[in-house]
């Protein structure tokens, strides 16, 4: 592979050919700030932020989709590339919904600590704004158009890596807006309720449809017994929103903390994945002993149910019947365990803490209750229990 030898800031660097700007810079330590990249996934250069100086470059040139050149001579924080990034931050932040304070990203929002490092305390263009209402139609997703700044990288996630595509940029200029074709809601269109849009949204434009109002009001109403179960991921993964390294194990602090906040019984996911393994068996045995549809698939995710309902049909028949893990749980509490515990059914208010959205979507199914009841009330996201 052919070597380039460039300088960064004055900095000697040496790197592959066909290497761009930003990763050279990663290279040698210097940071140059992004709002619209994602690495293999999103190097579109829309957002403008990562704008540097080349000598000899007729204009400021985006760092993510520029390959260095042999001699190239790159700065990253001269005066016009300080006031061209400022300008093109402000001119976002012009036509953004800046409720800062109670958005559910403040202290986590690229866009925030962004204008807040380039010193942004003022903003000196306000014009037109965005007045696309919110979209509230997923079981398990918000889009608010007015938080967004059309990084695109919830489009490259969706069409790339999750190979769904519902969501695309719509109209030109000034007026483009992202979400699905036709003005229509993303509850509306073949989305898998994955979530992965959410975690690719840099500002809180994609957010989880939230259920803390209502579990707090279960927990604070004396007549209702509030169970919950947590999924194995959470225990390894929550303790990173309270500072802990990634993968920290907070099974102890996690509980703890969740009979703190007036939870009734707290039950692990596990217990339910044991049960799901032995009815899964019990299904697959039979359907080798009967002539049933083989290969049997698990139906453990509801994103890949979901998937396979819009995008696979010809596969239903090879999805298991059982139910995923924390639903099974779910309808043995509001059975089995009532009945030990002589409690009404009515009374029992169910929760699962999980890692992944589409879990909202599956709750809310129709065909997964009884008597009534939906076998899981309400579903919490990590980050929502945090």
């Amino acid at each position: 592979m052919s070597m380039v030898n460039i300088t960064i800031d004055g900095k000697p660097v040496q790197v592959p050919a066909g290497t761009t700007v930003l990763e050279a810079a990663k290279q040698a330590g210097i940071d140059i700030p992004t709002l619209c990249y994602l690495k293999d996934i999103n190097e579109i250069g829309a957002c403008r932020m990562c704008l540097v100086e080349i000598k000899g470059a007729k204009a400021l040139q985006a760092a993510c989709v520029y390959p260095v050149a042999e001699g190239n001579e790159i700065l990253t924080a001269s005066p016009a590339v300080k006031e061209a990034r400022k300008v093109n931050l402000e001119l976002l932040l012009s036509n953004h919904k800046r409720e800062c304070l109670t958005c559910v990203r403040s202290k986590n929002c690229e866009l925030q600590s962004l204008a807040d490092e380039l010193n942004i305390t003022d903003l000196r263009f306000e014009g037109e704004r965005c007045d696309l209402p919110m979209d509230l139609t997923s079981a398990s997703l918000v889009r608010d158009p007015q938080k967004c700044i059309a990084c695109r990288r919830c489009v490259a996630v969706c069409r790339n890596v999750q190979k769904i595509g519902v969501i695309d940029a719509v109209n030109r200029g000034f007026n483009t807006s992202i979400g699905p074709a036709f003005g229509m809601g993303i509850g509306e269109v073949a989305c898998v309720n994955c979530g992965q849009c959410l975690v690719a949204c840099p500002v809180g434009a994609i957010t989880e449809k939230s259920a803390i109002n209502q579990v707090w009001d279960a927990i604070a109403d004396p007549e209702k017994v509030v169970l919950v179960q947590t999924a194995p991921a959470v225990r390894a993964a929550i303790g990173e929103e309270f500072g802990m390294p990634i993968g920290s194990v907070a099974t102890k602090q996690m509980v703890g903390a969740m009979l703190g906040l007036g939870f009734d019984k707290v039950f692990d996911t596990d217990t339910a994945a044991d049960l799901t393994i032995l009815e899964e068996g019990t299904e697959l045995l039979h359907r080798i002993q009967n002539g049933g549809t083989l290969p049997l698939i698990t139906s453990c995710s509801p994103g890949w149910i979901k998937y396979c309902e819009h995008y696979y049909p010809e596969f239903l028949d090879n999805l298991s019947s059982c139910k995923s893990p924390h639903e099974m749980f779910g309808a043995v509490l509001k059975s089995y365990y009532a009945e030990k515990n002589n409690i009404d059914p009515a009374k029992i208010v169910t929760v699962s803490i999980m890692p992944c959205t589409a879990k909202k979507y599956e709750a809310a199914r129709p065909e997964l209750s009884d008597k009534g009841y939906q076998d899981v009330d309400y579903v919490l996201t990590t980050r929502e229990l945090a």
